[in-house]
C-alpha cells in the first residue's frame, strides 16, 4: 500500500507479512465490513494503515474527515494516536499534532480523529469519509445506529467494525447481518491469530485460556456464554482434600454483602491433581459463610476465629467498591473494617491488594475458568469440599443471564455468587486472562 513516494514514507510503515483474507479485506468493495479477528493478529494495524491511506487518497471533498474510534477516549489514544502519527511524515503534515483533541490535519486538507466511544455523541455534528470502530463489541449497543452510521450519510462514508467478539451481543448480530450476503454495502472477514503469531506464543495462549475463551480471543468467534458460569468446574475433578501451611502467604478474598456474609480463604500450593512436584496452582481451603444479618467485622472476626494463628503474610483481595449493602453505610469504609480487625492480630503481616477499580464480571468469570482449565487441558485450582462446601455450591450453581454476553445472573438465586465473585476478584488480579484496559489494545 504505497502512500507516497518512498522517502516520505516512515519506517514505521514497514511491510507487513501477506495473509489472503487481510488481503481479501484490503481489496473489498463493501462500504461496511465487519472484521471480528483474533486478538494481536493484525486487523487493528490494518486498520490504522487503511484510514493513513485513505486520507491521503484523491476524494471530492477537501476537507476528508476520518476517525479511528475506540471504546474509551483512553483506550483510543492507547491503541491509535501514537501509532498514527509515526505513520505520517512530518513533512505531510499541515501543522503539528493537536493533542488536545487528537487529530491530525495534513497537508492535503484531509484530518484524522482519535475518538473515544464513551460519549458517542462526540461523532456527531460533523459529516465523515470514513472510519474504523475498534474493540466494538465493548462499545455501547446503540452507537453504531444512533450516532456513527448517520454521521456517514452525508458523504456516503465507509466504516470497519473491528474488534474480539464479547459473546453474541450486538456485534455478534452485525456480523451475522454482513455474513448473510443481503447486502452488498457489508462483508465480514475472519482470521485466527495462530495465522500471524508464532507458534510458542498461541501454544502459551492455549494453556492459560479455557477453551471458550481461547476460541473467542484468539479465533474470533462468538462464542454463546449460557447456563452454568463456572462451566469447566467438576467436583469429581477439582475437588479433594487440601492441606494449609501456617507459614505461608494466607489469601483472604471478600465480597462486601449482608446475606449472606462470605470470605474465601486461599493458598497456592502444590495441587494433589498429578501436577509436576516443582509447580503450584490455587487452592482453595475454607471459607466464611454467615447466612444472614452479617457485617464486615462479623467477617473478619470469623476469619480470625479460624485462622488468627497463621504465621505466614496475609494478603487481602476484593470488591474494590465496598460494596453497596454492607458495613460501610454506617462505620466507614469496608475496607478500613477490615484493617481495625485484621491489623492487630496480623500486624504488619497484613497487605490489602485492592484496585482502585474493579474488572468486568466477564473478565473475572474468564479468570477463573482458565484457572480452573486451560484449552492444553492443564487445571491450576481445586477446593476442599469440606472446608468450603460453598464455595463448591457457587461453583456448581451459578448461572449466566440467558441471551447475554456472559453475564452472572444475580436474580437467579441471591445467595449464590458472592463466594465466586470473591474469589474472582485475587483471580483476575494475579492470573488475568487479558491485559488491563490501556494495554490489551490489538497492536500489530
Amino acid at each position: 500500500m504505497s502512500l507516497v513516494a518512498d522517502f516520505l514514507v516512515p519506517p514505521r510503515l514497514h511491510p507487513l507479512r501477506p495473509h489472503p483474507e487481510q488481503q481479501r479485506l484490503l481489496a473489498s468493495k463493501a462500504r461496511f465490513r465487519v472484521v471480528p479477528a483474533g486478538r494481536r493478529s493484525g486487523k487493528t494495524e490494518l486498520a490504522k494503515r487503511f484510514v493513513v491511506h485513505k486520507a491521503f487518497s484523491v476524494t471530492p471533498h477537501i476537507d476528508s474527515r476520518y476517525f479511528l474510534a475506540a471504546p474509551t477516549r483512553d483506550q483510543a489514544k492507547a491503541i491509535f494516536w501514537h501509532d498514527v502519527k509515526s505513520m505520517i511524515s512530518r513533512h505531510l503534515l499541515a501543522e503539528p499534532p493537536r493533542e488536545s483533541d487528537l487529530s491530525l490535519k495534513l497537508v492535503n486538507g484531509s484530518e484524522i480523529y482519535v475518538i473515544g466511544m464513551d460519549r458517542p455523541e462526540r461523532i456527531e455534528g460533523r459529516p465523515w469519509d470514513g472510519g474504523v470502530l475498534d474493540e466494538y463489541a465493548n462499545m455501547k449497543a446503540g452507537a453504531w445506529g444512533e450516532n456513527v452510521r448517520p454521521a456517514l450519510s452525508d458523504r456516503l462514508g465507509w466504516c470497519w467494525l473491528i474488534g474480539v467478539p464479547e459473546g453474541r451481543n450486538h456485534y455478534y448480530d452485525l456480523y451475522r447481518y454482513a455474513m448473510s450476503g443481503v447486502d452488498p454495502e457489508w462483508d465480514a472477514f475472519t482470521w485466527h491469530s495462530a495465522d500471524i503469531l508464532p507458534e510458542a506464543e498461541v501454544e502459551s495462549a492455549r494453556r492459560v485460556l479455557d477453551e471458550l475463551v481461547y476460541a473467542q480471543e484468539y479465533e474470533g468467534s462468538f462464542i454463546s456464554f449460557e447456563g452454568r458460569a463456572y462451566y469447566p468446574f467438576q467436583e469429581a475433578t477439582h475437588c479433594a482434600p487440601l492441606t494449609y501451611n501456617p507459614a505461608a502467604p494466607l489469601i483472604l478474598c471478600f465480597d462486601f454483602n449482608v446475606e449472606p456474609g462470605v470470605a474465601a480463604i486461599i493458598q497456592e500450593q502444590h495441587l494433589p491433581n498429578g501436577m509436576p512436584d516443582h509447580m503450584t496452582g490455587t487452592a482453595v481451603i475454607g471459607e466464611v459463610h454467615i447466612p444472614r444479618n452479617s457485617n464486615t467485622p462479623a467477617v473478619c472476626r470469623r476469619i480470625l476465629a479460624d485462622w488468627g494463628d497463621h504465621q505466614g503474610e496475609v494478603y487481602c483481595y476484593g470488591d474494590a467498591t465496598g460494596g453497596s449493602r454492607g458495613s460501610a453505610k454506617v462505620q466507614g469504609s469496608d475496607w478500613e473494617l477490615i484493617k481495625e480487625e485484621l491489623r492487630p492480630v496480623f500486624g504488619d503481616r497484613l497487605y490489602m491488594k485492592v484496585g482502585r477499580s474493579n474488572p468486568s464480571e466477564r473478565a473475572r468469570v474468564n479468570a477463573v475458568n482458565s484457572r480452573f482449565h486451560t484449552a492444553a487441558g492443564e487445571e491450576w485450582m481445586m477446593v476442599d469440599p469440606s472446608k468450603a462446601p460453598n464455595v463448591v455450591r457457587d461453583f456448581e450453581g451459578v448461572r449466566l443471564l440467558a441471551g447475554g454476553s456472559g453475564e452472572i445472573d444475580k436474580r437467579a438465586d441471591p445467595k449464590l455468587s458472592h463466594l465466586t465473585d470473591a474469589i474472582g476478584y485475587y483471580i483476575h488480579s494475579e492470573f488475568p486472562v487479558v491485559k488491563p484496559v490501556g494495554e490489551m489494545a490489538d497492536m500489530y
